[in-house]
């Protein structure tokens, strides 16, 4: 912080405010005499001066980086098709109120649920392996990322600063993994990109993230699904005779009409909705579990390694 102290006989303001002072020939002797003290400072603070300059490095990555989600999210004109992200099965409903993008995790599941959806209302993206962790590479690293830049597309709102909630083409924006480790770490790496740099739509709650089932129980002709080993031991204990269960790992492992019916129904399926209680704990949560920083994670896994009740290993 700066404080300047000025005697000025007739000060001239601007604006009914008065909160900028306007006389012209003040200019040139404030700016000469702030630069001779910032100099001598930043010469006997090294460190200090590496930290701003860095600062302000970043915060150029920063706005290049917004400018090219800008450019990434309006829709090419005619002459390119109109084509949004080749990979994208968009719906054909132009109400984003009544509109739903999946998140899907590989052409497998994506095969599926492409096949399964309401073409009406259901659009899926899917995604070629994990995106970026955000939380160490930055926004100007990501937006190198071909997976991240499809779905900055396809939701349309922009990044960070200059997100635009109006533009957004869906209201419910669903992550739809495998019920697996590596499942969860890709819902995971996703909640990290929106908290970091699509927050609004986190505040909005337009982040939702899907629930299929861990299970399917054939018990003669009839399929049930569990999707809790809670729920398993229930049906097995209901079952009439020998039933045939099988763990679903992977959602390409159900056919188009079961991951319809599980999954994806709006009248059957399960849905977790993503909200943001409390802050300033999932700040510290993102940077500790998602950060540079090894040993604070380290910490907190030996810490919590007893809490842990359903391990895929």
């Amino acid at each position: 912080m700066v404080i300047i102290n000025l005697r000025i006989p007739e000060p001239q303001f601007e604006g009914q405010t008065k909160t900028r002072l306007g006389n012209a020939d003040l200019k040139g002797p404030i700016e000469a005499a702030v630069e001779e003290e910032v100099e001598l400072y930043l010469d006997k603070h090294i460190e200090e001066f590496k930290a701003m300059a860095n600062k302000a490095v970043s915060a150029k990555l920063a706005r290049e980086a917004a400018r090219k989600a800008r450019d990434l999210v309006r829709r090419k004109t005619e002459l390119d098709g109109g084509r949004l992200p080749g990979k994208l099965a968009d719906c054909s409903s132009q109400d984003p109120a009544e509109s739903e993008l999946y998140i899907v995790e590989g052409d497998s599941a994506g095969g599926s649920a492409k096949q399964g959806r309401n073409r009406r209302t259901q659009a899926i993206l899917p995604l070629r392996g994990k995106i970026l962790n955000v939380e160490k590479v930055g926004i100007h690293r990501a937006l190198e990322n071909e997976e991240i830049k499809a779905l900055i597309t396809s939701i349309g709102t922009g990044v960070m600063d200059d997100i635009k909630l109006e533009k957004l083409r869906y209201h419910k924006i669903v992550i739809m993994t495998d019920a697996d480790v590596d499942g969860a770490h890709i819902r995971t790496l996703l909640l990290t990109f929106f908290y970091r740099y699509m927050r609004p739509l986190v505040v909005n709650r337009n982040i939702y993230f899907a629930q299929p089932p861990l299970f399917g129980v054939l018990d003669g002709k009839t399929m049930r699904y569990a999707f809790s080993d809670d729920e398993l031991r229930t049906l097995l204990s209901q079952a009439k005779g020998k039933p045939d269960v099988q763990r679903y790992k992977g959602l390409g492992e159900m056919n188009p009409e079961q991951l319809w019916s599980t999954t994806m129904d709006p009248a059957t399926r399960l849905m977790g909705r993503v909200t943001l209680e409390e802050a300033e704990e999932a700040e510290r949560i993102f940077t500790l579990l998602m950060g540079e920083k090894v040993e604070p994670r380290r910490k907190f896994i030996v810490d919590h390694a007893r809490e842990v009740y359903n391990l895929d290993i």
